[in-house]
């Protein structure tokens, strides 16, 4: 079975605390079955620092794991079931600040996915913490255009409802959401309303569902997952859901799933629920490859 999580914070956690306990390795990745991880280069506290040379250093750390034998895939159609493969993310687009070459630039470089923005304000638009109600910027709309253009994904994840809403009214491709759950069942700006999530599922786009705790709800379980999974598809969201795990970027894990290797808990705990073993494939892969079968350039 090909399994996929569009989101981990990994490579920060190489470049900034080495050393550091890991929730993705490759000997958990490949307990856990996964054919394709994503590894997000998160921009952090976005402009304080050098924002330029936390990129660098998260670019070499993926040198060093392919030097060390991962596989970087450049689209999840290369994904294969038993093998590990990963792929590259952006969250948070402060890099672009500069203008849209370096947007080329990245997706040269094997950038799949950018989410448009972490809980900062950049050049593009306004995050979802901020509570402003404002679109995105007009850099904003060209860059999204610009990613949609040439391959990247544009992920509202962290993104404010308005500029969210803009993408989906004035961008051709649909937009996917890497690690986001249903506000309807937890009150929190991170979480998408259920109008934002049937409008992402009715122009084709998909959804990665986050694992940190405060999003899930409490007691954070399997189970509570799972409720925002099928409250996704009771909004359209058959075939157009996943996981977005968020490993090494939350300190608190639900019960049963510390870290990728626990992901057949997970799998286990959707055919429980009654999901038909189709679904369970496309939940946990499937759904994403055909995403990136839809926005194809």
């Amino acid at each position: 079975m090909i399994i996929c999580d569009t989101h981990c914070d990994t490579l920060y956690n190489l470049a900034t605390r080495p050393g550091s306990p890991l929730d993705v390795t490759m000997e958990n990745l490949v307990k856990g079955g996964v054919s394709l991880q994503t590894l997000a280069m998160y921009v952090g506290k976005g402009r304080q620092g050098d924002v330029e040379a936390l990129f660098a250093e998260m670019f070499r750390q993926m040198e060093l794991l392919e030097a060390a034998g991962w596989r970087r895939v450049d689209d999840p159609s290369q994904a294969v079931d038993g093998q590990v493969s990963v792929m590259l993310s952006i969250e948070g687009c402060e890099p672009f600040d500069k203008g849209l070459q370096v947007v080329e630039e990245y997706r040269c470089r094997g950038v799949r996915m950018a989410a448009v923005t972490w809980n900062h304000e950049n050049t593009l638009a306004y995050p979802a913490l901020s509570g402003d109600t404002r679109g995105l910027k007009p850099y904003g709309l060209e860059a999204v255009r610009l990613m949609q253009k040439i391959g990247i994904a544009v992920d509202v994840s962290h993104l404010n409802d308005a500029g969210v809403w803009e993408i989906l009214e004035k961008c051709g491709l649909p937009p996917m959401a890497s690690h986001s759950n249903c506000r309807a069942l937890v009150n929190h700006p991170r979480n998408l309303s259920d109008d934002l999530l049937r409008a992402i599922f009715e122009k084709g786009g998909y959804v990665g569902v986050n694992f940190w705790p405060t999003i899930v709800g409490e007691p954070a379980t399997i189970d509570r997952i799972i409720d925002h999974i099928a409250h996704m598809y009771d909004l359209g969201g058959e075939g157009k859901v996943g996981f977005g795990s968020d490993f090494d970027g939350i300190e608190r894990k639900p019960e049963g799933l510390n870290n990728p290797a626990d992901f057949p808990n997970l799998l286990s705990a959707l055919r429980r629920r009654g999901f038909a073993e189709k679904d369970v494939e496309s939940i946990a892969g499937q759904g994403l490859l055909a995403y990136y079968r839809r926005i194809a350039v």
